[in-house]
């Protein structure tokens, strides 16, 4: 076995979700990470039926290998299949080009230092040297990670691009892979596929031809593979994203900060202490790239961002330049087959409600319940709706019942009970609440739009409460939507805080 540098150090990942937790004292569900430069959730298309097919002929080999992602990819890419190498993501590819270019007594270059230090890796695992002088081959990451610059390319030739954020740059090289350019791109960024481990390189025919013939038989597993078709069936659009990463740097001015200019999904801000900020978030549960110069953190979503702002500024003791959002919070992620519905909620909100399952009706009826509780609700939901309503309706409500028992906590110093009466039109509506930690359930609608007494029943169920709702009246839509104002109004009472004891004789709930 050839020895490594004494200087060698292989690339070290993150600590677990787990082990971050348990070293700060947090429940893993209050861990938000925002150190892995990817998406704060799954593509749509990542769902159990996407790879159903893959599964049920797991036992066997993809024989003559994906000839229907090459073709997809190609198309992206405006390129030809014979023009693609496929990898177990970039980073599998930049460990190919690496041992393909570059042999022991070789120097390789690697532009726009600090980058990704993969690079380097792969250079010393490939018997060569890291320097300019000759080098056979340039590597360039483009945009840049660490600092998210869109550098200018270098002319050195061979050039070796990782374009893993391409797709928020809006810039490529693809276009020079016939002047001795070969791009690395990855399925883990845009189309939020990191643990899938998909990506692809952009080469001449030539250069495709002799990685393909250096790389691993199937790269890519059958279940990947589907994935990633889907990805592309299915576009990810990034302006959402691109849009929050402006927000964020915008709301960190506002703190004093100076991020760099950035054309990734993530920012970087220079510190003074970053390590100790770094430590002080992850005590809050937030967990962020620290390097000795600053701090780095991908975007997620507006509410996940809030947090990290809010974070920020108690660490930076300076004004938060978004609303508080609460104490009594938390985040659930539910996982079917059928369905993945993820929650944030907060008890002390301001009625700021998001809902989105595609079902209308349903979301429609659980935001009035969120709203007139007071709550601050995210809720979304991915699911099987080619099968009807059932499963993402009973799991949406499941997934918000035990949000409401996780943000609950030990459930001391609530009111425990509330009661509501709201009219409607032709409908009336009567709710009453025991959030004494056991579940029942009396719902009574004298009619309904298909499933809304249902998703009472599974709200209550999770959420270990005694909930007693009846509804009377014509209008069916009426009689759903005033039976939900009526929870909402009686949690709103119910989840109160009035004392500091728990809220029962027996001193338990």
């Amino acid at each position: 076995m050839r020895t490594l540098p004494v200087a060698f150090a292989a690339y070290k990942w993150a600590p677990s979700t787990e082990e971050l937790a348990r070293r700060v004292g947090l429940d893993a569900f209050d861990i938000v990470r925002f150190d892995g430069n990817v998406p704060g959730w799954p593509a749509p298309s990542a769902r159990p039926a996407t790879v159903a097919a893959a599964l049920a002929r797991v036992n066997e080999y993809a024989h003559g290998g994906y000839p229907q992602l090459l073709r997809a990819i190609a198309d992206y890419a405006g390129v030809e299949p014979e023009n693609i190498v496929l990898g177990a993501g970039a980073d599998d590819l930049i460990l190919l080009c690496a041992r393909a270019f570059a042999g022991p007594g070789d120097q390789v270059a690697i532009a726009n230092e600090p980058t990704y230090p993969l690079f380097a890796i792969a250079v010393a695992l490939a018997g060569a040297e890291v320097g300019t002088d000759d080098p056979v081959v340039t590597f360039c990451c483009r945009p840049n990670n660490p600092t998210g610059a869109l550098d200018p390319l270098p002319a050195a030739r061979p050039l070796i691009v990782d374009e893993a954020y391409w797709e928020y740059a809006g810039e490529t090289a693809a276009g020079l892979i016939d002047d001795g350019v070969v791009v690395l791109r990855t399925f883990s960024k845009a189309f939020a596929l990191a643990g899938a481990r998909v990506g692809y390189a952009l080469a001449d025919v030539d250069t495709a031809t002799e990685l393909n013939r250096r790389q691993a038989p199937l790269a890519v597993s059958t279940t990947s593979a589907a994935l990633a078709l889907a990805g592309l069936a299915d576009l990810p659009d990034v302006t959402d994203q691109v849009e929050e990463r402006e927000r964020m740097a915008r709301a960190l001015g506002a703190l004093g900060l100076e991020p760099l200019p950035s054309r990734t999904n993530f920012l970087f801000v220079p510190l003074d202490e970053p390590e100790s900020v770094g430590e002080a978030l992850l005590r809050r549960g937030l967990v962020v790239r620290v390097f000795p110069d600053g701090i780095r953190f991908n975007v997620r979503d507006g509410e996940d961002d809030d947090l990290l702002l809010e974070g920020l500024a108690h660490v930076l003791d300076r004004p938060a330049p978004v609303a508080p959002a609460g104490t009594r919070r938390t985040r659930v992620l539910r996982a079917t087959a059928e369905t993945r519905i993820r929650v944030r909620l907060s008890l002390d909100g301001a009625s700021r409600v998001r809902i989105s399952t595609g079902e209308g009706l349903y979301d429609h009826l659980l935001e009035q319940l969120a709203f007139h509780a007071g709550f601050d609700l995210v809720l979304e939901a991915v699911g099987d709706l080619e099968t009807g309503p059932h499963h993402t309706v009973e799991d949406a409500a499941l997934a918000l019942g035990e949000a409401l028992d996780r943000a609950l906590g030990d459930r001391r110093g609530i009111a425990r009970y509330g009661d509501a009466v709201v009219p409607m039109d032709d409908a009336l509506a009567r709710a009453s609440i025991d959030l004494g930690g056991r579940s029942w359930a009396d719902v009574r609608l004298e009619c309904e739009p298909g499933l809304a007494q249902h998703a009472l029943q599974s709200l209550a169920q999770a959420g270990r409460l005694a909930l007693h709702v009846e509804s009377t009246g014509s209008d069916e839509h009426h009689v759903a939507e005033a039976a939900f104002k009526a929870v909402g109004r009686a949690l709103r009472t119910a989840v109160h805080a009035e004392s500091s004891g728990i809220p029962s004789t027996k001193g338990v709930l």
